[in-house]
């Protein structure tokens, strides 16, 4: 490691305690989509005490921020989230699904550390800039509602990103790996039907019923899954069954689709089929339709440049420097797996390491944290999910990566990773997320071919397209 290194490393190793001690009241004040003040008053009071400059209630949303260090040099851009989920309550430490309050939050995804160790990267590198005189300009972007809402996605629809040159992020994950893969992108889509009440047996003609437009609706849309492309998904539930007595015919009905597919193009045109489905359905009923959005979000653009910087920052870090109680205290949660799982769970981490040696596999395959790094594979894959960085990624060359903190075999959004998100191996790691999009910065404000290159792959894999928010500008977070 370079000196310059040391001392960003050195740097973020100071304020560890205070930074775990972040996570850990994040994770103490649970809160969901854009509503999340507490969350954000600690970030923002913490990124204050280190001299930042914070604008609050960016793009709409009371509780997204923007804190900046530094007047000149690239622009370096790190992406916070700190929003938990809904029903996901549990008990820090338990061996049980085992709520602190039954039906409250809970951080499930690993937003707490997540905003901690971005946290941690821009505190390390404004330390480093104040120390050696080195320009550049650092941002933290305060982002709520990634696990619904996309606040990343109104950011990026009102301009709040002009001007970074690359951002940085990570994940929480149960594995330690370079983000190599793009993301779906999805629209979040309200279909509203009103009909017109009647007694549904003394005079049911005198009925429109918005609940048989909802159905009607769903069938269509089910045949539709035939003639979309595979790699397409599309769900809904309903919000809205127009009451709970059987003997009134609905007068209104709602239900929520989310549509996913590898470009947003894709989205947009399967969107477009769904609404005259829905228009069809209407019809059929004698009801009236209208949509309305909730959100939207892009497909994540790869930047290999920028990935593998990252990556070869993590190598010269090496493996997350877990002790054997917190591989004792993980391994609790892996062997409540039963065999089947546990199987296909070694399975899927010798793919993962496929071309380590034979020795490493064997040592690999038996760990329940997945500390070592996987090697770096770049391929046109997809990951079957959505997040909002996708937005961000289309302006700017982006890099993120997964450290495996909870333990291997477990999931996002479950009980295992709330009950785990205490632990001083989630603590370890959002310091080791923290240097390795520090040291990662610091090669771009240090190397200005390595941001060049960024730049121009990044354009290459837009290919021309403009980025086009899916959400109309009238409809504002909520």
């Amino acid at each position: 490691m370079t000196p310059r290194k040391q001392q960003i490393a050195d740097a973020i190793d100071v304020k560890a305690g205070k930074m775990s001690d972040v996570s850990d009241k994040l994770w103490d004040v649970p809160e969901i989509r854009f509503t999340l003040k507490e969350s954000a008053d600690l970030l923002c009071a913490e990124l204050e005490k280190e001299g930042f400059s914070v604008q609050r209630g960016v793009s709409g949303m009371d509780d997204a921020f923007v804190a900046v260090f530094g007047d000149s040099g690239p622009v370096l851009g790190f992406l916070g989230e700190y929003d938990a989920l809904p029903t996901l309550s549990q008990t820090a430490g338990s061996m049980k699904k085992e709520p602190l309050s039954e039906g409250a939050h809970g951080h499930g995804c690993g937003h707490q550390a997540l905003g901690a160790g971005a946290l941690a990267a821009a505190i390390g590198l404004k330390d480093y800039l104040v120390k050696s005189g080195e320009k550049a300009v650092v941002k933290y972007f305060g982002c709520p509602g990634e696990e619904s809402g996309s606040g990343k996605a109104y950011m990026a629809r009102d301009d709040a990103f002009d001007g970074v040159d690359a951002f940085l992020t990570w994940h929480p994950m149960a594995d330690t790996q370079p983000w190599t893969f793009s993301t779906l992108a999805n629209y979040q889509v309200y279909f509203h039907f009103k009909g017109r009440s009647s007694h549904a047996a003394a005079a049911p003609h005198m009925g429109r019923s918005a609940l048989d437009a909802c159905e009607l609706m769903n069938v269509g849309v089910n045949y539709l899954r035939e003639h979309i492309i595979p790699e397409a998904r599309v769900h809904y539930a309903y919000t809205d069954v127009g009451g709970k007595a059987p003997n009134v015919v609905q007068a209104t009905a709602s239900q929520l689709y989310f549509i996913r597919a590898p470009k947003s193009s894709q989205v947009r045109e399967i969107f477009e089929r769904v609404v005259d489905i829905a228009k069809g359905a209407a019809l059929m009923t004698g009801t009236s339709m209208e949509f309305e959005f909730d959100s939207a979000c892009a497909e994540y653009i790869v930047n290999k440049t920028l990935t593998e910087a990252a990556y070869n920052n993590m190598l010269e870090l090496g493996s997350m420097p877990f002790t054997g109680e917190e591989f004792s205290e993980a391994q609790k949660y892996v062997d409540q797996f039963d065999e089947a799982a546990q199987n296909a769970l070694r399975a899927k981490i010798k793919k993962m390491y496929e071309g380590e040696s034979v020795e490493f596999l064997e040592k690999v395959v038996s760990k329940s944290l997945l500390n070592d790094v996987c090697p770096l594979k770049f391929a046109d894959a997809v990951l079957p999910g959505s997040t909002d960085v996708g937005d961000a990624s289309w302006q700017a060359p982006t890099a993120q990566f997964t450290l495996g903190v909870y333990p291997a075999g477990t999931v996002p959004h479950s009980w295992q990773w709330v009950a785990f998100g205490k632990s001083s191996a989630v603590h370890k790691g959002l310091i080791y997320a923290g240097k390795v999009m520090a040291m990662t910065a610091l090669d771009i404000i240090e190397k200005p071919e390595l941001l060049q290159r960024a730049k121009t792959e990044w354009k290459e894999s837009l290919g021309g397209e403009v980025y086009r928010s899916a959400i109309p500008a009238d409809i504002m977070p909520k």
